[in-house]
């Protein structure tokens, strides 16, 4: 085995042992399950590239130097050929999708086996830290092996093979891949939508230009990231992207639409067809965050006085793009919703049944005005594959879905942990990769301490004794930190917990009063405590100073705790004011700014009561 950054760079004997030149890059056959060296191209003199063929020229190899057949006189030209990559070039230190792990990586080195003397083929890329390592060099790559094995830990390779390998850096629309190859075509939509959201930004129209309408109808639709699914509409053109959200499912074209500025959405409005463009434009009427943003208007719908073989016979007639359909509704001779026949009580069920026979009368339904997350609960609740949405008179004006409802339950979810400083895991095992941010964002309180307590000493350093009392001080400084921490996760849980709208929900003055009696309560306990301490640890006149320094540090703390708690309305007004306005609040970023107040607000009482003498006890 052979790896491509142990011949890049090596030098190239011709049949005398002169030397011509220097490896640069090697070109493959890619229509193989294994692909062939076919090319390979150095850097002769003067820095003049040059191309040969490896068959023909090449003789011997290894990992110091290439050897010719020919003298250089007799080397000639040869051209890339249209089912040939060259591996440097467009391979090695791109991104490449694995098509088996459903991931975006990037190629680190390649793989070749040597299946003779003279005949190279590549088996796959190296994707993990080794490749990193040996591209640096061989010896860094050998010392690390052998630190890992020390520890008894591997360093295994991580190499995907060519036949799971998808290039998405260059157009190879014209090069056959391989016989076996499986490409981004194969993919089902969630995963291409993964990948894209992995990609580099330069990158994504590059993968949407391989794929089909269909498919890219079905990948926009799975993506998570809304404003990257309308930046790539966005730079699309005008009559593609038109096609593709004709391709969409009404509700999911209608939220795309909805993220792009008014002028482009109503230019691919209008290359619409008249249908497809009724049905997004109905959508975009109902307000955000209701049943109606996200219900689709693809129902199966027929009278109740009709048969079960209608019924079977309007499901055959349906296009191979129809919603899934899980039920088929029934309605009155005023087209007001009575009922709902399940596709098992068709099949099960004579021809010649009355669908009215069949139908359960008893619906849940939703109103278009309804908050969606209250109908993807009950959905949920309920145990329903889908929800009709009526009018106010009763009229089926579409139904919400359940993948639509687990993805606003997902996104509520997403949210909540959000704004409760919480982080969600990831597929693929990558938080392992930010285990500091994550100790950073734990112990958030611990640096704020570190910093507040250099800048509070610093400010007293030109007394020795007054810095000394200030240093002591702060030793009760973390309480103030943590419970500034804890005071903005009472806020997070209360708004979590309960609906503004909700009348058996605490109104505001009252929550304000509880935290308020909460800090006073706390905030007495603490000073309570530590002037028990201070009077039964420390009883002796030599230890004044030392009890002095607790006392105005804890009392420093008990003023900080009412405060932090006495603003708990103020984070509380501030997550209302931006969930009214769709705008998602960190958790975390709340809890820094309660910690910064709670630093001040401690050391401005240091300075006071320090100063002053007011010291409890």
């Amino acid at each position: 085995m052979i790896y491509l950054s142990q011949l890049l760079g090596n030098p190239v004997l011709d049949l005398n042992g002169e030397k011509i030149g220097t490896v640069s890059d090697l070109g493959i056959a890619t229509g193989e399950v294994f692909p062939r060296v076919t090319s390979l191209a150095f850097m002769g003199p003067g820095h003049t590239p040059f191309m040969i063929s490896w068959r023909k020229y090449v003789d011997s190899y290894d990992e110091h130097e290439v050897h010719l057949k020919v003298v250089a006189t007799d080397i000639r030209f040869s051209y890339l050929q249209p089912n040939e990559v060259l591996l440097a070039r467009d391979i090695l230190n791109k991104q490449i999708v694995d098509t088996r792990g459903m991931r975006v990586v990037r190629v680190n080195d390649l793989k070749l086996s040597d299946t003779n003397s003279t005949q190279l083929r590549l088996l796959g890329a190296e994707v993990g830290i080794r490749g990193i390592l040996r591209s640096l060099s061989p010896g860094i790559e050998r010392l690390a092996l052998r630190i890992a094995h020390t520890f008894g830990k591997q360093l295994p390779e991580k190499i995907i093979a060519w036949s799971y390998m998808d290039l998405v850096e260059r157009d190879l629309s014209d090069v056959k891949l391989s016989v076996s190859h499986k490409t981004l075509d194969d993919m089902h939509p969630a995963d291409i939508a993964d990948i894209i959201e992995r990609l580099d930004p330069r990158l994504r129209g590059q993968v949407f230009a391989q794929l089909d309408d269909e498919q890219r109808a079905g990948a926009m639709a799975e993506l998570d990231d809304d404003a990257m699914a309308a930046q790539i509409m966005g730079s699309m053109d005008e009559a593609d992207a038109s096609r593709i959200l004709s391709e969409m499912d009404p509700d999911d074209a209608a939220e795309l639409v909805s993220e792009l500025d008014y002028d482009k959405a109503e230019k691919l409005l209008k290359l619409m067809g008249v249908n497809e463009q009724k049905a997004i434009r109905q959508l975009l009427g109902y307000r955000e965050d209701t049943a109606g943003r996200i219900m689709t208007s693809e129902v199966v719908s027929l009278p109740e006085d009709k048969t079960v073989a209608d019924a079977v016979e309007r499901l055959r007639g349906l296009d191979e793009d129809f919603e899934s359909v899980r039920y088929v509704y029934l309605t009155d001779e005023d087209e007001k919703l009575s009922g709902v026949v399940t596709l098992g009580r068709l099949i099960v069920s004579d021809p010649d049944t009355r669908l009215e026979d069949i139908a359960t009368t008893e619906l849940k339904t939703a109103s278009p005005e309804d908050d969606q997350e209250d109908v993807a609960q009950d959905i949920a609740k309920y145990n329903l594959l889908a929800m009709p949405v009526v009018s106010d008179e009763g009229k089926l004006l579409g139904i919400v879905t359940v993948d639509d409802a687990l993805d606003v339950l997902e996104e509520e979810h997403a949210e909540d942990l959000q704004i409760a400083g919480g982080t969600s895991s990831d597929a693929d095992g990558t938080e392992h990769a930010h285990d500091l941010v994550w100790l950073l964002r734990r112990n958030a309180w611990f640096f704020f301490w570190v910093v507040a307590t250099a800048i509070i000493t610093f400010a007293f350093k030109t007394d020795t004794s007054t810095f000394t009392t200030a240093l002591l001080a702060c030793a009760a400084m973390p309480l103030a930190l943590v419970v500034a921490d804890d005071s903005v996760s009472y806020v997070t849980n209360f708004f979590l917990e309960n609906d503004p709208d909700d009348e058996d929900s605490p109104s505001t003055l009252g929550f304000t009063l509880r935290s308020i009696g909460t800090g006073l309560v706390f905030a007495l306990i603490c000073t309570l405590l530590v002037l028990a301490f201070v009077s039964l640890a420390l009883p002796d006149a030599s230890d004044a100073a030392l009890a002095h320094a607790l006392r105005l540090g804890f009392t420093a703390a008990a003023v900080s705790v009412l405060v932090s708690f006495a603003l708990t309305p103020i984070y509380l007004v501030i997550l209302s004011k931006r969930d009214e306005r769709n705008q998602e609040t960190s958790g975390f970023a709340l809890a820094i700014i309660s910690m910064i107040v709670a630093a001040v607000v401690f050391a401005i009482a240091i300075a006071v009561t320090g100063t002053t003498g007011i010291v409890l006890g």
